[in-house]
């Protein structure tokens, strides 16, 4: 899964990890699973990478700020993972990140 971590608390996405789990999925959720304890971020980035390389398909939630979600969505698109949305900003009547993911969830 892809989310925002940072200014948010591990609670507010565990409902959609929970659903997911349920249905079956083997859910990376990096709140819960990548080590947060990293000074610089490489290290939470690598992790991610792993997972994300590992994974059939990524679930993503972005609230449109988050620029560690987009980070981690450059590296799902550079592997040519499925992605599938859970909860993006509004789309926009312009080019943008939410229109493009949207567009990406398509094919």
């Amino acid at each position: 899964m892809i989310c925002p971590v940072r200014g948010y608390k591990e609670s507010e996405f565990a409902l959609f990890t929970k659903r997911l789990e349920d249905q079956g999925w083997i859910v990376h959720f990096p709140p819960r699973d990548t080590n947060q304890d990293d000074p610089h971020g490489l290290n939470i980035c690598k992790e991610n990478l792993m997972a994300i390389q590992k994974s059939d398909a990524v679930h993503v939630i972005w609230d449109g700020k988050s620029t560690g979600c987009l980070f981690d969505l450059g590296i799902a698109f550079a592997l040519n993972k499925r992605i599938i949305p859970i909860s993006l900003p509004e789309l926009t009547d312009h080019k943008s990140f939410q229109n493009m993911i949207t567009e990406w969830a398509k094919e």
